[in-house]
């Protein structure tokens, strides 16, 4: 099986970092993490990133520098994490797919139980 190629957008604000927690119903349920989703066939990174974020979040936002890449695999899953740098553009965030959000400090993300993968990532920003 092929890896899948999953985006991810480190919205960033000020100091502070917008995370979402998964949606109790999926896997990794009740998790934080950062929102994206799978790249579609014939999607560019950025276009499925802000596509993602639109659907989830109901905003538009700036993508930026792409800072990490992450494999990961268990019995359930193989993607490739592309974690993109963003900002938002305009828009009010909705949550449609999320269970909720949190603004976070660098600082205070050892607070929250991220999904794996995720987790890596944490020390680059």
């Amino acid at each position: 099986m092929k890896s899948k190629d999953v985006v991810a957008a480190i919205i960033k604000k000020d100091n502070l970092y917008l995370i979402a927690q998964r949606n109790k119903n999926k896997y990794m349920g009740l998790t934080w993490e950062f929102p994206g989703g799978k790249v579609e066939p014939n999607e560019t990174f950025h276009e499925a990133l802000s596509r993602e974020i639109q659907e989830e979040l109901n905003i538009d936002i700036n993508v930026y520098e792409k800072i990490a890449e992450e494999k990961y695999k268990d019995d359930q899953i193989d993607i490739i994490l592309h974690y993109y740098l963003c900002s938002e553009k305009s828009g009010t965030i909705r949550l449609n797919e999320h269970e909720n959000i949190a603004w976070v400090e660098k600082k205070d993300f050892d607070k929250y139980d991220f999904v794996e993968g995720d987790g890596n990532v944490l020390s680059l920003l």
